[in-house]
Formats: C-alpha cells, sequence, structure tokens
C-alpha cells in the first residue's frame, strides 16, 4: 500500500508500505478522504511544532474516512463494506485521567500522526489503514466519506465549545480564520450564539468564515478602528475563542472580552505575555482546549444531521500521488482553506 510519509521539512514522500491484515479486534480500513490538518502542515513546513518535533519518519494524517474492508476475530459490529469514520485518539483507559473522564489528557495516548512520543504514532495517510476496531465509528445512513472526515475537526471545536460554556444568546468572537476557527463560528452557531464576529489577517479566510455563520468579519490590519469599538465599556464579547496561536491576537480578545467573559484558546503559537490588568479587573476567565472526547461521535451526529455543513470550506481534493502539491497548496492560507487527499 502507499502511505505519505514526512521525512524533514518539506521532505514528504509517497512511499510503499506492507499491508498487514488485521489481528484480533482489529479492522482494516480503505482509507477514502483524508483532511490535511494544520499540524500536519507544521510537520510539513518546520519539522514540528514548540516541543514536538520530527525524530524519524512518520506517517501524517489523522482527519480519516473509509470503508471496511476485512474484520480481524472478536469484531462484531463491524462488517466489510461497512463506511466509517476513524476517531485517530486511542487513550489507554486506565491512567488516572482516564478513569477521572479527561481520557484527552491521557499519560498513554495513541494519537494519529504524532511525533510527541518516541516511536512515533504513525498517521493514517495510507491507502489501507488496520487499526482497533474501536476507532472505527460506523457512520449514519447518508453521510459521505468527505464530509465525515471532517468528523476530527468539528469534534475539536465542540469540545471547545463546551470549555466556553453556555452560548445560548451569547455574543462571541473568533480570532484566525482557519479550519478550526470557522468550525468554531459554526459551532458557537449551532450552540445558540446571537452574534458571532471573525477576524483574520487576511481577507480570503474570512469568506469562509462567513459562510459557516460568521455575521461579521474583520481584516485585523486593516480595521482597527472596528477592533477598538468593540473594546468600548468595557469589553463587549461573552466569550472568545482564540483560533490563531497569535499572542496579539489574545492580548486584543483579553481587551475586547467583558467583564466576567470566557476566553477559550484553541491556537497553538509561542508563548504570550498576557496583560493581567484587565484579565483580573474584568473577572475573564481563559481556558484551553486540548482536542476532544466523545464529541467525535456528536460530531458525526451534528455532520448526518446537516446541522453543520462544513463543505464550504473544502478547497480541493487531490490524488494521493500529488500529495506534496496538495500540502503546497493547503500550506497558501490565500488560496486555500480544507485540503483533502484521496485514496
Amino acid at each position: 500500500m502507499r502511505a505519505v510519509v514526512i521525512h524533514a521539512p518539506k521532505d514528504l514522500r509517497v512511499e510503499d508500505h506492507p499491508a498487514l491484515d488485521p489481528g484480533q479486534g482489529q479492522v482494516a480500513i480503505r482509507i477514502r478522504a483524508g483532511g490535511i490538518c494544520g499540524s500536519d502542515l507544521h510537520y510539513y513546513q518546520h519539522g514540528g511544532f514548540g516541543a514536538v518535533r520530527l525524530r524519524e519518519p512518520m506517517v501524517l494524517g489523522h482527519e480519516l474516512a473509509g470503508t471496511v474492508e476485512s474484520v480481524g476475530a472478536g469484531v462484531v459490529d463491524l462488517t466489510p463494506g461497512d463506511r466509517v469514520a476513524v476517531n485517530p485518539s486511542l487513550p489507554c483507559g486506565t491512567c488516572r485521567f482516564c478513569l477521572a473522564g479527561q481520557s484527552n489528557h491521557c499519560l498513554d495516548m495513541r494519537f494519529y500522526g504524532s511525533a510527541m512520543r518516541m516511536p512515533h504514532v504513525q498517521g493514517g495517510f495510507v491507502e489501507r489503514l488496520v487499526c482497533e476496531a474501536a476507532r472505527a465509528v460506523k457512520l449514519p445512513a447518508g453521510l459521505e466519506l468527505p464530509i465525515a472526515a471532517f468528523a476530527e475537526p468539528l469534534a475539536v471545536c465542540l469540545h471547545a465549545a463546551r470549555q466556553a460554556g453556555p452560548l445560548l444568546g451569547a455574543r462571541v468572537l473568533v480570532t484566525g480564520a482557519g479550519p478550526i476557527g470557522c468550525l468554531a463560528v459554526a459551532a458557537a452557531r449551532h450552540a445558540g450564539a446571537r452574534e458571532v464576529v471573525a477576524t483574520d489577517l487576511l481577507a480570503a479566510p474570512l469568506a469562509s468564515a462567513a459562510k459557516l455563520g460568521a455575521d461579521r468579519t474583520i481584516v485585523a490590519a486593516e480595521n482597527t478602528a472596528a477592533l477598538a469599538d468593540y473594546a468600548l465599556g468595557r469589553g463587549h464579547f461573552d466569550a472568545v475563542f482564540e483560533a490563531s496561536g497569535s499572542a496579539a491576537a489574545l492580548t486584543g480578545a483579553i481587551q475586547m472580552a467583558r467583564p466576567g467573559a470566557v476566553i477559550v484558546q484553541l491556537g497553538l503559537g509561542g508563548d504570550a505575555v498576557l496583560p493581567l490588568s484587565p484579565l483580573v479587573a474584568k473577572e475573564i476567565t481563559l481556558r484551553g482546549s486540548f482536542r476532544f472526547q466523545e464529541e467525535f461521535a456528536l460530531a458525526l451526529d451534528v455532520l448526518a444531521r446537516r446541522a453543520i455543513d462544513p463543505m464550504p470550506l473544502l478547497t480541493e481534493t487531490m490524488p494521493i500521488e500529488q500529495a506534496m502539491a496538495a500540502f503546497d497548496l493547503a500550506s497558501d492560507r490565500r488560496r486555500a482553506m480544507k485540503v483533502q487527499i484521496a485514496f
């Protein structure tokens, strides 16, 4: 089978890997659609992010959907031909965080396409993936595979929405209009927000944010007056999703958040120096949001009901033979939002 393997920054190869048979409790999935995620791009562009660095060749990819090809012994809930989305998380189920209901913080997490541990956890950008049956979630009737491949990033945003608390009637700001930012817009709208404003440094991504439900979009560098208006009267927004990883965006969000607001940090970037005075004086809650738990199954349900339509984010689908071109396109925020690889 062919696999998309990163060896070093900008050294991406389509290689032949052995095709394995499923063992006890496993299934073999013919992958059909795989979305290129921001973390995949970090490995491609920089060899990692923060302290997480590539130390050996690694198959990328964790936004996956396909068709069950065969099942191993003991698998009773899946049969060949079933259409599934692949949950990239595999927590141990026994550590103190798993037992406390915080499986996204598992001490022995195996997350597809991750260099956080050594040996790295190989990803799912392969033509034929053998995985634990528990990872393969059967699709609701009528849910197309390219849409199902959005379940993972949508689950991230649904988890973030839970971190924000009740959003019914809330005024929401989303900073950073990449795929996660745009899906955060959709998640906030789905949760009942009455106003959603999205900002970005570029105009092109904001067009997608508008399609996903943003009432207003602001190019931050070109309309500082509009941002300043939201800071008047001790702030405007009840909740903020910071999806850019930018220290400047987080600082601005603190100024635009009203007293008692919740800021959910989604974007990963470098360390930030925060203005503590307004954070304290306005009693703002700053929360991180990391991956997801049961929201993966919820995301599939939301997608199947068409409560959120992610397809305006899909810029292009390219065959595995053009994997490097697909990554180059996905890296260009002026031209692309979400790029999927067809296997």
